[in-house]
């Protein structure tokens, strides 16, 4: 090898050292950043040509090591937004379109990804990260159905409560008196009652229960659905003090039963609905058997009874009062009423080699073709982390490891300018020959 061959070597050497400068000093530097992964720098042998008799100049190349998929510490966070991902997978985030000329906001078209889930709410109502980037998620219709064809950056800034699905009505009735069949009290408006009522989407639908004499002490109650013919009968009798004695629900076949008269039992029938494409068998309740509460009945057969007193378990209001997050994924709208109801659902993304991912600033990534494109699973599924809540992914830099390791690249820098001061001071003998 050539003097001149040594210093090329040696300048190379030198170029190394300084890659491996930058990769520390990146580390050491984001060595409290939030999802940050640290890098490590390989270095390779670069040789033009050899043989066992004579060597020639050879020089040293270093490359950026990424190691994306390291898991870093996770710890608890004051923030009940921040979520962190043990195990594979990234966020999926989109970065704000910096030449958008509209007032509202519009994001680039660029798929972003990152281990960062320092989220919080910004006063437009998005989920915004400690880099600036924003949470995108499934969107959630208004029964709770995922949409997982489309992710969009999550927006809370409108919830709206949505009435919970009705499962419970109850219908207390006075009703007159009945002696025969053909009591001509019958047609008062006391045995006839609707209701709103909601379905798994929170759209209103009504019920009508009616009640017609079939007998001494006896009473037939039917409801209805929208306006619909009666879905549902039963059978209901009362003793001679006018209170509850027994329930046979008369149809549909498949809900029909024995009678019920159990002192102390709540009075009851089904009524069968599909309401959304969505099956929702309703109870109506009448009361107990035996008590004064529930539905009477008039032993004064010249009495017309009351308007009935009905109502159902759904809630239909409430004030919002903010989000929180949970382990699988769910982003759910907190309400005064202590009821929440999920808004969006955050899915993972993996990759087939994520160290082959491109960096960008604020600890984001872009898919390459060496990475593959990528894949997304709801947390826990299909090979992608879980979630952690109110918890945050810590950088992966190991100080004391790259505090020795810049020693080291410290003294192999010495070591090639060395070598650079040398080859330059026997040129300079060289030179001195010719004087």
């Amino acid at each position: 090898m050539s003097i001149i061959g040594a210093l090329n070597t040696a300048v190379s050497g030198l170029s190394a050292q300084a890659h491996a400068f930058t990769d520390i000093g990146n580390n050491i530097a984001n060595s409290q950043t939030v999802g940050y992964k640290a890098s490590d720098t390989d270095f390779s042998d670069y040789v033009l040509n050899s043989s066992a008799a004579q060597g020639t100049s050879e020089t040293v190349r270093a490359s950026t090591a990424a190691q994306n998929d390291a898991q870093g510490s996770i710890t608890a966070s004051a923030n009940t937004l921040a979520l962190a991902i043990s195990g594979n997978g990234f966020f999926n985030v989109a970065e704000e379109n910096g030449d958008s000329t509209t007032t509202s906001k519009s994001f680039q078209p660029t798929d972003y990804y990152t281990r960062n889930g320092n989220f919080s709410e910004d006063n437009e109502g998005f989920l915004v990260n400690s880099s600036n980037e924003y949470l995108k998620a499934y969107a959630v219709s208004s029964n709770g159905t995922i949409d997982t064809t489309t992710l969009n950056p999550i927006n809370v800034s409108n919830v709206t409560f949505r009435p919970t699905q009705t499962s419970v009505i109850t219908d207390i009735a006075s009703l007159p008196g009945s002696t025969a069949a053909a009591n001509p009290a019958s047609t008062t408006t006391a045995t006839t009652q609707s209701q709103t009522i909601y379905d798994a989407a929170g759209q209103q639908h009504t019920v009508t229960t009616n009640w017609t004499p079939s007998g001494a002490n006896q009473w037939t109650v039917s409801a209805s659905v929208d306006g619909a013919a009666p879905s549902a009968t039963a059978q209901v009798t009362f003793d001679a003090n006018g209170l509850l004695s027994g329930i046979t629900q008369t149809t549909p076949a498949s809900a029909a039963g024995p009678t019920n008269a159990t002192a102390g039992a709540t009075a009851s029938f089904t009524i069968p609905a599909t309401l959304a494409g969505v099956s929702q068998p309703m109870t109506v309740k009448l009361g107990a058997i035996g008590s004064t509460s529930g539905t009477t009945m008039s032993t004064d057969a010249n009495n017309v009874g009351s308007a009935a007193s009905i109502q159902t378990d759904s809630v239909t209001s409430g004030s919002y009062t903010g989000i929180s997050m949970t382990t699988d994924g769910n982003i759910m709208a907190n309400f005064d009423n202590d009821h929440s109801q999920i808004i969006g659902k955050i899915p993972l993304a993996t990759f087939a080699d994520a160290n082959a991912l491109t960096a960008h600033d604020g600890e984001a990534y872009t898919a390459t073709s060496g990475s593959g494109s990528a894949v997304e699973s709801l947390a826990g599924q299909n090979g992608a982390g879980a979630l952690e809540t109110s918890s945050v992914e810590n950088s992966t830099t190991s100080l004391d490891t790259d505090l020795t390791k810049l020693i080291t690249a410290q003294q192999a820098y010495g070591a090639n300018a060395k070598v650079v001061t040398t080859a330059n001071e026997m040129l300079q003998t060289v030179l001195s020959m010719k004087q």
